[in-house]
Formats: C-alpha cells, sequence, structure tokens
C-alpha cells in the first residue's frame, strides 16, 4: 500500500462515518460500529500528519523513519483488510450468502491493528533526531570525500564509454545541435539533449563537441559529467581536466580550482558539456559558475528528465533524440559486427530480426553486436540469438538494464507504483491513457491534492513519466493531451525486475512454464501449487494474458488479492495496420462450467478485489457473483443485461460494460453508485428513469434518457465528457451542464424514443424533418456532430462558443452544398475537422479562424476547394487532406504557392499520407 492508498482508505473510512445516503453502508451492523471507525480514521490521521507532513522535512531522508513509515503502510493495510472483510461479510449476509466464517468476520476486531499504530507513533516520538542529524551529516561528508578521490581516476570526459561512437542515424541531430551552438547570438545560452537511458545522448554530445567547426569556433570547450549526486569539487575536477589533462588539480582547494576555471573561461567563447545531469537544483548550482560577458559562450546540457532541460532555458533549444529506425539498426548492428564488411547473404535474415528486437535503442544494438562478435557466424547461432535478445539484456546488468534501472532509482515516491504497473501488461502493449490513469486511481496511486481534481493529478503523473522518457508517446489528441502510449522493451524489462523485488504481481502463464511473477522469480511451478504462493505470500494483484485452463483446481478464499487483471493484448501490427487480440477465456470460463464451483464461490474467493478486468470474457455469465464485490472501485465486464446488483457497489469509480447487444437498460438505481466517475459502453445505455442525481459522474458514453428523466443536469450535474444520441423532435439543452468540455451528439433519424417492455425501441422515423433545437454550454471546448442533419446557418451559435478548440464535422452533421461563414469568428478554435460532407463550395476567410492550428479534410468528395485565404492564418501549421477532388488539390497547391512567396515554409501540407513539398526558389550566385 503506497501512501495515496493510506488516503484513499482515510475517504472510505469518512464515507463510513458520515454518509446516510449510500444504502450499502446505512446498514445496522455497519452503522453501529462508527465510533471504531472514528477512532480508527483519528489515529490514522494523526499518524499521517506525524510522519508524512512533518515540518521537518529533512526527517524523511533517514532510514529510520523511512522504516516507520514502511511499518505504518503496513498497519495500514491490515486495518483495511479488517474494515473490508467485515463490510464484505455484512454485505453477503444482506443479500442471503453465507460466506465462510474462517475468512469473513461479522465482527470488526480492531484491536491488534491499533496496538501496532499507537507502538509506531511511540517509536517516533522517542527518536534522538539530533543524533540522527549528526549521523547523516558524517555519512554525506565520507561519501562526498570518496567521490572526489574517485574523480581522479575517472576519464577526461566523464564515466561514460564516450569511445563507443555511433555513427549511424545522427547527422541531422549533429547540424542541429551544431547550428544552435554557432549562431550569432552574444548571451550565454543552453542547449539540452534529451531522452531515454541509452538512446545515444553522450554520443550524440561527443559528435558536436570533436565536430572540425565546433572546435574552431570556440576558444575554449570543456566536459562535465554530473550524474545523479552532484558534487561541487568533483564537478571542478572533471571540467579543468577535460581542457588540460596536464594539470595537478590534486591538492588545490575547491576555492582554487573555481578560481582557475573562472579564469580559463572570462572573456572566453567557450562550450561547456554538462552530460547526465539529474536535477533542476544541481544545475542552478552549477549556472553559477559560468560568466556571461557576451561572448557567444554555450552550455550543451544531456538529461533524461524534460523538467531540468525546460529548467535551464525554458526558450532555449531542447533536443529530444529519436529512437532508430529498423534500418538504422541493421546498419548500425552491421558496423559494429562487421567492421565494414558485408553480411553473409545467410545472415540477413536472423541479423535484421535482432535488430528489429532492439527496438531502435543503440545501447541494445551495441551489447547485441557484443554478443554476436563472440559467437560463430553461423545461421542457426544467430536464429537462436534472435529469439533471446531480451535474455541477453538482461543478463548485461552493468549494460542496459543497470542504465535504465538508474531513471527508476531517481523516481519519487509517488510514481513507483505508477511506473512499476506498466510491468504487468505484455511487451508492446499499446496503453489508452485514459484507461492506464482509470486503473492508476482505482489502486490508489495517485495523491489527493484538494486544489486539483484526481484525474488532473493522474494525468500529471503520467506527463512525469514521459518527461522522463520512461513511456513513450504514440498517438496524440487533436489538443495535443496523451491518447495512446507505450513502453521500450528494456524499460518494461526494469518494471519486471523492480516488480520481482517488490512483489508487485503475482503473473499466472500456461503450462508447461508457470512461472510466478514478482513471487517467487525464476522458479516454475505446476499451476496448482499456485494457491500456495497466495497463502504464502499475499500477492496483492494478480495478471494473466494468456490461456489459462485450471479446472481442476479448487480456489481458497483469498482476500489478500485486490485486483484480477485479464488484459487484453493490444499490439500494433506494422504489415497490415490493424490489432492483435490475445485473450485467455479458458481461465474463467473453466470456473463457470464446472458443477461444483458457482459464480458465487468464485467471486468470494476474490472478495476484496478493487479492479477487475474481464472485458474479453462473452461467454460468461457472472451477474449473480457480482453482487459480492462491494469493494471494486474499477469494473470492466462483459454482460448480457445490466443486473440491478451492481449498483450495490458503492465503492466504483469506473464501470465499463459491453454487450453483444445494441442497446442496454440502466436501473433506475444506478444513482447508488455514489463514487461512479466514468460510465462507459459499446452499446447505447437507455436511462428509463433515475432515482437521484449521479454528482461525481465525469464521463458517460452512448446515454440516452428515456421519458422519466427530464434532463441531463438533474441525472448529471458534473459531468464534463458526453457522447448522446439526437432526436428530432425535441429540444437538446445541453446549456444547464456548466461543467460540460467534450460532447459528441449524433442524429437518430428517429422521433422521441420510447421503452416497452424493458426493450429499448425507436419511434418512427422522421419523413417531416423537423429542426433540431440544441443549447450549448460557453464552458464547450470539444464538439462533435454526426448525421445531425442541421442547416448551415445554426453555424452561427456554434461560432459563438468562447471556448471551443476542436470542432468535429462527420457525415451528414449539417446539409446542403454551401457553407459560408461571413463575417463571424470561432474565437479560439485550434482544430477544425471535415469528414463525408457533402458540401461543394466553402466561403471563409483568415479572420474567421483566427486561432486555427489544424485543418483536416477527409472524404468530401464533392469540395471543389478550400478557401485560399485559409493559408494566411498566422497560426496554421497543418492542412490534412485524403479522398478529395482534384480541383481541391489545385487550391492547396495554389495555397503553398502563396504561402512559399511569402517565406512561410513552416506551414505543413499532406495529401493522401505523402507531404506537399515547398516550393524553394532558386537565386543566381
Amino acid at each position: 500500500m503506497a501512501y495515496a492508498s493510506v488516503q484513499m482508505f482515510m475517504e472510505k473510512l469518512k464515507q463510513l462515518i458520515y454518509s446516510n445516503d449510500i444504502p450499502v453502508i446505512n446498514n445496522p451492523s455497519i452503522v453501529c460500529e462508527r465510533p471504531q471507525f472514528q477512532i480508527l480514521y483519528e489515529e490514522l490521521g494523526s499518524m499521517i500528519q506525524t510522519l508524512f507532513n512533518h515540518e521537518d522535512q529533512d526527517l524523511h531522508n533517514f532510514e529510520e523513519v523511512r522504516k516507520l513509515k514502511k511499518r505504518f503502510i503496513g498497519a495500514a493495510e491490515e486495518a483495511e483488510d479488517i474494515v473490508d472483510i467485515f463490510l464484505s461479510a455484512v454485505h453477503c449476509r444482506n443479500i442471503g450468502y453465507s460466506p465462510r466464517s474462517d475468512v469473513f468476520q461479522t465482527s470488526l476486531h480492531l484491536e491488534v491493528v491499533m496496538r501496532s499504530i499507537e507502538s509506531i507513533k511511540k517509536e517516533f516520538m522517542t527518536m534522538n533526531i539530533d543524533n540522527m542529524k549528526m549521523d547523516s551529516s558524517l555519512k554525506t561528508d565520507r561519501l562526498q570525500m570518496q567521490s572526489a578521490g574517485a574523480s581522479r581516476n575517472r576519464s577526461s570526459l566523464g564515466s561514460k564509454k564516450v569511445v563507443e561512437e555511433m555513427v549511424v542515424g545522427i547527422d541531422r541531430d549533429v547540424e542541429i545541435i551544431r547550428d544552435k551552438l554557432v549562431e550569432d547570438g552574444k548571451k550565454l545560452d543552453v542547449v539540452s539533449i534529451v531522452g531515454m537511458g541509452g538512446i545515444g545522448k553522450t554520443t550524440l554530445a561527443k559528435k558536436v563537441f570533436t565536430d572540425p567547426f565546433v572546435v574552431y569556433h570556440f576558444h575554449v570547450r570543456g566536459w562535465a559529467t554530473v550524474s545523479q549526486t552532484y558534487d561541487k569539487r568533483d564537478f571542478f575536477l572533471r571540467v579543468l581536466s577535460s581542457m588540460d589533462d596536464q594539470l595537478k588539480l590534486e591538492k588545490a582547494t575547491d576555492f582554487q580550482l573555481r578560481e582557475m576555471l573562472h579564469k580559463r573561461l572570462l572573456g572566453k567563447r567557450y562550450l561547456i558539456v554538462i552530460d547526465d545531469i539529474w536535477s533542476t537544483e544541481a544545475w542552478d548550482k552549477l549556472k553559477l559558475f559560468f560568466p556571461n560577458h557576451n561572448t557567444g559562450s554555450r552550455i550543451l546540457l544531456t538529461s533524461r528528465l524534460t523538467e531540468v532541460a525546460s529548467h535551464a532555458k525554458s526558450d532555449g533549444l531542447i533536443h529530444h533524440l529519436q529512437h532508430l529506425t529498423e534500418e538504422e539498426c541493421w546498419e548500425l548492428l552491421c558496423e559494429k559486427v562487421f567492421q565494414g564488411d558485408e553480411c553473409p547473404k545467410w545472415l540477413l535474415e536472423p541479423g535484421m530480426q535482432i535488430a528489429k528486437n532492439c527496438h531502435g535503442l543503440p545501447l541494445s544494438v551495441i551489447v547485441m553486436a557484443g554478443v554476436l562478435a563472440k559467437e560463430p557466424r553461423r545461421k542457426d547461432v544467430w536464429l537462436k540469438i534472435s529469439c533471446s535478445v531480451h535474455s541477453y539484456m538482461a543478463s548485461d546488468e552493468k549494460g542496459c538494464l543497470e542504465t535504465i534501472a538508474l531513471s527508476y532509482h531517481h523516481l519519487p515516491l509517488h510514481l513507483r507504483d505508477c511506473f512499476l504497473y506498466l510491468g504487468g501488461f505484455p511487451e508492446d502493449y499499446r496503453f489508452y491513457s485514459q484507461e492506464l490513469l482509470w486503473l492508476w486511481m482505482a489502486e490508489g496511486f495517485i495523491q489527493e491534492d484538494g486544489s486539483q481534481i484526481l484525474k488532473k493529478i493522474a494525468n500529471g503523473y503520467l506527463m512525469d513519466l514521459v518527461d522522463r522518457n520512461l513511456l513513450i508517446v504514440e498517438n496524440r489528441y487533436v489538443l495535443g493531451d496523451i491518447y495512446v502510449c507505450k513502453v521500450h522493451d528494456l524499460v518494461r524489462q526494469v518494471c519486471v525486475e523492480k516488480g520481482k523485488e517488490e512483489r508487485f504481481f503475482l503473473k499466472i502463464d500456461s503450462p508447461p512454464s508457470n512461472r510466478l511473477f514478482g513471487i517467487i522469480g525464476k522458479q516454475n511451478k505446476k499451476l496448482r501449487n499456485w494457491k500456495k504462493v497466495i497463502t504464502t505470500h499475499k500477492p496483492h494483484r494478480v495478471v494473466t494474458y494468456q490461456e489459462i485452463n485450471i479446472k481442476r483446481l479448487s480456489l481458497p478464499p483469498t482476500p489478500s488479492i485486490r485486483s484480477f487483471l485479464s488484459i487484453l493484448h493490444r499490439m500494433l501490427n506494422p504489415e497490415n495496420k490493424t490489432t492483435k487480440i490475445q485473450n485467455s477465456s479458458k481461465f474463467f470460463c473453466s470456473f463457470a462450467r464446472r458443477r461444483v464451483l458457482k459464480p458465487e464461490k468464485f467471486f468470494c474467493s476474490f472478495a476484496l478485489l478493487r479492479v477487475l478486468n474481464l472485458e474479453k470474457y462473452e461467454s460468461v455469465d457472472f451477474s449473480p457473483g457480482l453482487a459480492l464485490l462491494v469493494h471494486l472501485r474499477h469494473l470492466n465486464i462483459w454482460l448480457s443485461s445490466f443486473p440491478t446488483s451492481i449498483c450495490n457497489l458503492w465503492n466504483l469509480q469506473t464501470l465499463i460494460v459491453r454487450t453483444s447487444s445494441s442497446s442496454m437498460v440502466l436501473p433506475s438505481n444506478i444513482s447508488d453508485l455514489v463514487n461512479l466517475r466514468h460510465l462507459g459502453s459499446n452499446a447505447d445505455l437507455y436511462l428509463p428513469s433515475i432515482e437521484g442525481p449521479m454528482k461525481l459522474l465525469e464521463v458517460i458514453s452512448k446515454v440516452v434518457l428515456g421519458d422519466g428523466v427530464d434532463n441531463f443536469q438533474k441525472c448529471f450535474p458534473g459531468i464534463k465528457d458526453l457522447i448522446t444520441t439526437l432526436y428530432s423532435d425535441e429540444e437538446n439543452d445541453f446549456e444547464v451542464l456548466h461543467h460540460l468540455q467534450s460532447l459528441a451528439l449524433t442524429g437518430s433519424g428517429y422521433s422521441r424514443r420510447r421503452s416497452v417492455e424493458g426493450e429499448l425501441l425507436r419511434g418512427e422515423p422522421n419523413l417531416g424533418k423537423n429542426h433540431i433545437i440544441i443549447r450549448f454550454p460557453a464552458t464547450l471546448k470539444l464538439l462533435l456532430l454526426e448525421r445531425c442533419g442541421l442547416p448551415w446557418s445554426d453555424m452561427s451559435i456554434i461560432q459563438a462558443l468562447p471556448n471551443l478548440e476542436v470542432l468535429v464535422l462527420r457525415e451528414n452533421s449539417f446539409e446542403g452544398t454551401l457553407w459560408e461563414i461571413g463575417d463571424e469568428q470561432f474565437q479560439r478554435l485550434k482544430v477544425l475537422i471535415l469528414m463525408k460532407l457533402n458540401i461543394k463550395q466553402w466561403e471563409a476567410s483568415s479572420i474567421n479562424f483566427p486561432c486555427l492550428e489544424r485543418l483536416d479534410v477527409k472524404t468530401c468528395i464533392d469540395l471543389e476547394e478550400i478557401p485560399l485565404e485559409l493559408g494566411e492564418i498566422s497560426t496554421l501549421e497543418f492542412i490534412y487532406v485524403n479522398n478529395c477532388d482534384a480541383s481541391l488539390l489545385e487550391s492547396l497547391q495554389k495555397i503553398r504557392q502563396e504561402q512559399d512567396d511569402v517565406g512561410n515554409y513552416e506551414l505543413k501540407i499532406k495529401v493522401d499520407g505523402r507531404y506537399m513539398p515547398s516550393y524553394v526558389p532558386h537565386h543566381d550566385d
């Protein structure tokens, strides 16, 4: 349990103490225990204030305090288990199910854990803080002396092996960095190279550092590797030694070293490379040593952390070093293995596969080149190696994994669980950011902040991992937020290895390997023994993404398990651009088909689950047993119908329901899900009536309101993201949704719907084409319209929206062949997407779109041209056109020519996947 999980437990206790409007917990057996909940809440709060929010922040660095924190979190975890087992027992009794008395206690026994908390508090109060500070100070002094002494034996270019020069794929990077360093500016400037460990930042910096023009341009050049622990004396020794390796520096004082550096830089145009810097604090100290006398001097930083580069110079060049392509990996591998000779034909296929499996990381290529150099050049040997690239990476402890692991060790505590969580997913898994954030929140990894909403904090954590180059962004939303991300294989391997140490996951594989990830490491166990492992080690998370068939295994109640993820393997196939699906339905199907094991008994074994992902199990109906999982926060499941028992799961934050039918009726007591924030489905969710508002719900997809529901505002007053269907004979008032930011509307082509005998039915088609009336809130940032059949004159309503940034118009969203905008403006519109519209003419000018950055026109086959004046929009960066008429292409060519004539080469135009080249005039010398 992380500190954030303790906070989540505190929120649960608060609801148990004060909430009277939740039927599940407003139960006499629970209410009578409120005094115990109150005492536990106060004791935990007191300890949080003492251990985590103490005014003396230095205390948190002491080993004794860290141990006490760990013990406290363990005690809080035990307390939560006791409370949750008690709640489950009460809940099971209320629904008529008799749980095992030896596991589910109907009495609340907190005496032992309360004594543990009291003992921790007393130990902290009796600690001798002054002695701890003195010991810490002496230890720091010794480490600094050791660091300074060790520096004398290091290379003048730092401790890294920069001699391993990588000469593939960075020529353009060298040009970009070099040109920025030698440009005309006189002020001291900072240029940064940022990227993940092993991607070649130091090699690129070395290439620039030794570039002949750079050597000629700067009077003085120096190099120092900082690494994770900054030491002032060590820095002086490194940078001065790199300038002149004949200097006698050992006996010089720190003051003398600084004076020597200052004299060498004063009045000179210098270049200093600061390699592998890890903290903004280190930069704040280092920058004091560099004089700025308008000589055109430069500092070149390399770092894994975007935050450090931005802090050093927010408006300077931050060059993000990209991974090598497969071709570049192969070229580098050949260069290292064959030293200029050609690769034999029989080794081409396995060699290219090895290069591909390095996933663009130069460090991986160099390691594998070292492996291949020692092996016979036989096809069978190389084929075997191509299947074991990850094993070689893992065995190279002082190389690849150790390099990547530095990033993990430098993570703040609140990010470590989020990072380790990535290791439970398959290789090449594509994470949809929204789903990942929901899982993090349900697991309790996100620390509450009263000034920010939970999802915003979680998104900040995601961005932090991206800025630290531990996550790779694959796709973004139109406004720039992360949509899909992935993890490099080596980074994932670090997650796996560190997960083993932390016992973070229990991974269930299929026979015959049956490796238990995060629990017993490399030992192979038969599947029948995994229940013994659970009993012994009490794992909190179980994950599987392979086919499992354990019909012969009877499962005991395992209250320690808090998460069960059966993960759908989403891996982008580069050949056909489709998604591979790997599921493991046999695991759960085997339980459901056994006569001796009913769904209720299965769920009793996992009664304390917080996270349950069963998105691919269509053939099993778990509805009867779901009512037992009262502690669930995240549920992703297939259902034939929506059972009212789900509404007893008052802890649910995220509910994703999938069905094979086109619609699903929601029960009127859906409002009992008082903590629900996200509700999604692949089918229409029909809501005939509702008993009360769902105050926390922020995201809901494909909802249709019934006759018994007045409007969205009464149902979902806090909604921020809404997808719904429009009907032609009614008003659609979204103006009252004061928090709504994203709205997707699809016209049905039908009049008012009705519910008959529990089935969702449509009315007759609206042949009269009544005008749809829509009112939008001023808060709206994204609007998507499809098949609404609106007249173009209604566009003035949308233009008036003061905060609209993205507008997507799909098939038949508006009727008519002419879109004439007039003089009105889209005040803040940044992205405009037109798709499958039947317009022929579009009359607009640059004044209509003062903030437009991107324009997409897709399959508008009748559109004759894009207005030429749109090319004059100063903010426009990108135009994308696909499957359109030849006359429209001619208008694009005119826009390209006109913008090139005024020197606007920054505007990118892409037609059917290919960029339209700029026209650059040639002048005679």
